[in-house]
């Protein structure tokens, strides 16, 4: 019985989940600009929203599995990712050294060095990718990561970029 009703509840609260608007945190990209997050938009197209920090190895390899076939993504879909550091102090100053020496400088960087934002999307642990539909909607979200994930998150965006 019990088994029943928490899975309805889990079910629930994931379609819930699954249809939150993104909420408004003012970050701040790399270059010092403010960003109010529930702004992010792409002309209708999906968003992939990823939450890492500088010293997590899985979210490096996350990010570069999406960097090597973003453009493919981006061809397909018109899909943008939102890469959002929860680096605080010393290390978030080495945010902008690091996209940059990876090439992901066709990432959107905000930095959310009081973990407000990642509070807010109910992040635990990192990595933590969202998709956001072109209404502006969080469709899809998955924390961890493994090699070949990056296929579940393609997936996810492009049946966003259907609706």
């Amino acid at each position: 019985m019990f088994k029943k009703f928490f899975l309805a509840a889990a079910v629930a609260l994931t379609a819930l989940s699954a249809s939150a608007a993104i909420p408004s945190v003012n970050l701040t990209d790399i270059n010092g600009n403010t960003v109010d997050t529930a702004t992010l938009s792409n002309d209708g197209k999906p968003i992939i929203i990823s939450f890492f920090a500088t010293w997590c190895k899985p979210c490096m390899r996350e990010l570069k599995a999406i960097h090597e076939v973003y453009p493919d993504w981006q061809d397909e879909t018109g899909v943008r990712l939102v890469a959002v550091s929860i680096d605080e102090g010393q290390n978030a100053l080495k945010v902008k050294p690091l996209i940059e020496g990876k090439g992901w400088s066709d990432y959107q960087v905000l930095l959310d060095p009081s973990n407000e934002f990642k509070r807010q999307m109910g992040v635990n642990d990192i990595p933590h990718v969202f998709v956001v539909d072109g209404q502006g909607n969080i469709v899809w979200n998955h924390q961890g990561y493994v090699d070949g994930g990056e296929e579940d998150i393609l997936e996810a965006v492009e049946n966003a970029a259907k609706n």
